[in-house]
């Protein structure tokens, strides 16, 4: 069962990887790989090897694909500031905070994954699809994902540059231009909730260095002083189960 669930999930990795060259792919579909040591003299034969060039280097590309065409960079982001505010250096260390980025985003993308997996990878494993069928079934709750995460000024930006006509619809979106759009759109969103997630923090090192300097303690580094209280506040509004909530509910409206 756990095999199955691995292999349907790289599949479902596959497709997503595989937008980039819809366009290549739609001309000249996925071809069989078999190992022959030989010069091509057919355009068939050549036209097979580029594909498959293409395939492999998207492939090699994936994760940076996949983490701008998910959830992934807003929570990395905004936990980054976390751990920044409270100034704990490296706690928690880089491996939590990316395995926990990680499980949220799957979280978070499994509407739009089941029913790629169920409108897309499943007809395209019966037999049911083609290869192009399969990616532009595929490509649609992505885009839609994205696109209503998008903000209007950062899609018409990438547009204008490629004189591109006004979509009419999410499926017209080129994806060319909707996960640049995406992935500045998420950054912005990710450095508004950071610097709300600053403001609280910043309070405390000012009250603890005026502290010290009144008391004439300049020696002192304000921030030793300062990092148990940020802890302790942390500790006491629940600071993880309020951030964790305002990265689902931002994704919710």
């Amino acid at each position: 069962m756990k095999i199955r669930f691995a292999i349907n999930v790289f599949l479902l990795l596959l497709i997503v990887s595989c937008l980039w060259i819809q366009p290549v792919l739609a001309a000249d579909p996925i071809p069989g790989i078999n190992i022959d040591i030989g010069n091509s003299n057919s355009p068939q034969g050549a036209s097979n090897t580029v594909t498959i060039l293409i395939l492999l280097t998207v492939l090699t590309i994936a994760p940076g694909i996949l983490v701008l065409m998910t959830s992934f960079t807003r929570i990395i982001i905004v936990l980054g500031f976390v751990r920044t505010s409270l100034g704990t250096q490296q706690m928690p260390p880089n491996q939590v905070l990316l395995g926990l980025a990680l499980f949220l985003t799957f979280f978070i993308m499994a509407p739009t994954l089941g029913e790629v997996n169920q409108n897309a990878l499943q007809p395209y494993l019966n037999g049911q699809l083609s290869q192009t069928q399969a990616l532009e079934k595929a490509s649609i709750p992505i885009k839609t994902f994205m696109f209503e995460h998008t903000r209007q000024k950062d899609l018409k930006l990438f547009l204008d540059y490629t004189k591109a006509d006004p979509p009419s619809g999410v499926e017209d979106t080129p994806i060319t231009a909707l996960i640049p759009a995406y992935a500045i759109s998420e950054l912005k969103t990710a450095f508004q909730m950071g610097f709300m997630i600053f403001i609280p923090f910043l309070v405390i090192d000012m009250v603890v260095a005026s502290t010290l300097m009144a008391m004439g303690m300049m020696m002192l580094p304000p921030v030793m002083i300062s990092l148990p209280f940020k802890i302790l506040l942390f500790i006491m509004v629940d600071g993880w189960y309020l951030v964790v909530k305002s990265l689902l509910l931002s994704y919710n409206t």
